[in-house]
């Protein structure tokens, strides 16, 4: 059985550009209607700790309106989760730029109490953007998906209610930042962990439910429309050539993204996991589909792909609502 999860990121680019009416609240206001037509939910990775230095900094005045939509999603059921590029609780504004603390890019790497003050300062944010106290994030996504070494932060955040990460898409690399998801390659569709989030566990505590990715040659990764937006922010050269000699490979994972990927492209992929669905019927294969609100410029195509599920009897759901599918 094949469920598939849209799951967009809420945030401006991680170096602090963009603004919040452009990259976030616009975008956003134009897929929640269009889901909301449909009647389906979608996850909104909600990036706690950038829209609380924002508000604090004031450096927005947008922040307001994006509040108001946060907790408008929240309403109207569509599932708010927790996302955080912790470099932003240090970070300071200063001449119209922001500078972040880039010692604390990876919330992993930091000591057991730092990740502790950072997962509560932005549960305790979103609480009140929702004006809920009572409001637990379900689902986690770490940010530029760094979620190695595991623990002691799976801990944490499954001691504040966390059932399900999605951070890793199968066969990532990223050499500068320590980051190996090649080993969860073999893995299924979803599997619970512990020690190392490449590894099922059966006494793992967090399941994780990966972005969907296919390992595929390099020429299929440069099209027109993904190397047009990555060019919309600013990278120094040093992200360029690791990036150069992370893309190295044979074979490279293409994620199942509806902001990045033509029509073509989506429908081939889906295609494949068809496919699977028609050798194992009775295995549940919950889809994660990604999207950033900063890359959300062709909407044609989102459309045309709910479209495509809908006439593929391919039903959307939430990664809330998947974890009750796992468990059953």
């Amino acid at each position: 059985m094949i469920e598939v999860i849209f799951t967009i990121d809420y945030e401006i680019y991680g170096n602090g550009e963009g603004s919040l009416k452009e990259h976030v609240y616009n975008p956003a206001r134009l897929l929640q209607k269009m889901f909301n037509q449909a009647g389906v939910k979608l996850v909104f990775f909600v990036e706690a700790a950038e829209l609380e230095m924002i508000e604090k900094a004031k450096t927005d005045l947008t922040i307001g309106s994006v509040k108001k939509q946060i907790k408008d999603l929240y309403l109207e059921g569509h599932e708010i989760a927790l996302h955080l590029h912790p470099q932003w609780y240090n970070g300071n504004y200063k001449n119209g730029i922001w500078q972040l603390d880039n010692l604390e890019y990876n919330l992993c790497v930091l000591s057991e109490k730092r990740i502790t003050q950072i997962i509560d300062k932005a549960i305790n944010y979103l609480r009140s953007v929702l004006s809920d106290s009572t409001y637990t994030p379900f689902s986690f996504r770490a940010g530029n998906w760094l979620f190695q070494p595991t623990q002691p932060t799976a801990k944490i955040l499954f001691s504040r209610g966390i059932k399900i990460d999605s951070s890793v898409f199968k066969g990532g690399l990223q050499r500068q930042n320590n980051l190996d998801y090649r080993p969860a390659v073999k893995n299924g569709y979803f599997w619970k962990f512990r020690e190392d989030i490449n590894k099922p566990a059966n006494s793992g505590e967090i399941i994780e439910v990966p972005i969907y990715s296919e390992m595929v040659p390099p020429w299929r990764m440069v099209t027109r429309k993904r190397v047009g937006l990555q060019t919309t922010a600013r990278e120094n050269l040093l992200n360029k050539i690791n990036r150069l000699l992370n893309s190295a490979r044979p074979l490279q994972p293409l994620k199942l993204d509806f902001c990045r990927m033509t029509i073509s492209e989506l429908k081939a992929m889906m295609i494949n996991i068809i496919r699977d669905d028609q050798k194992e019927p009775r295995t549940y294969k919950p889809i994660v589909a990604i999207g950033h609100t900063k890359d959300l410029v062709d909407f044609d195509t989102v459309k045309n792909f709910l479209s495509y599920l809908k006439e593929n009897n391919i039903k959307i759901t939430t990664l809330k609502d998947a974890h009750n599918t796992i468990l059953s």
